[in-house]
């Protein structure tokens, strides 16, 4: 009998490509929801930033798909940092729940407001390669709140040399 191991452990370097078509997922799944106003799409999102937060990106649909049938379509990986796109995902995840949790009070304008934010920001990842979630961490950790261990790859690029020629 095959045994079954979970792993918590989110990739220290991640695929720049698969992560940008996990953001147009994203984006697409949050536009579809604005449009048809089916705002229960928000819950989904989470349960989707959540498995990748806890158990990396390949553990979601979205990410699956992104990592193991798109991605590999886009040519030779471009590798960078995973840990800033794991607090991005966090980020992610905070604002679908929250999403989720103002639609189940009743307020779906708020609901609205969160995935059209969403939208906009998994947008900019996915189109031009620009990830609020990443920036952000770089400044947390340029202002000492993230410690400089959490992501050694992300103060020093020769680093992430290494990881690419690794892998």
């Amino acid at each position: 009998m095959a045994s079954v191991r979970i792993s918590f452990e989110f990739p220290a370097v991640v695929n720049e490509k698969a992560a940008r078509t996990v953001a147009g997922g994203v984006a697409l799944v949050s536009a579809l929801a604005l449009v048809t106003g089916w705002l229960w799409l928000a819950a989904l999102l989470a349960v989707g930033f959540a498995l990748r937060v806890a158990f990396g990106p390949r553990r979601s649909v979205i990410g699956w798909i992104a990592a193991d049938v798109v991605a590999p379509r886009l040519g030779t990986p471009k590798r960078v940092p995973g840990p800033p796109k794991r607090f991005a995902q966090a980020v992610g995840l905070a604002l679908t729940l929250t999403a989720t949790v103002f639609l189940a009070a009743g307020l779906p304008v708020v609901t609205t407001a969160l995935l059209a934010v969403l939208l906009i920001f998994a947008s900019l990842e996915a189109v031009v390669g620009f990830c609020a979630g990443c920036y952000v961490f770089g400044l947390l950790m340029r202002v000492g709140l993230v410690p400089e261990e959490t992501c050694a790859a992300c103060n020093d690029i020769s680093l992430r040399r290494r990881e690419t020629a690794a892998a």
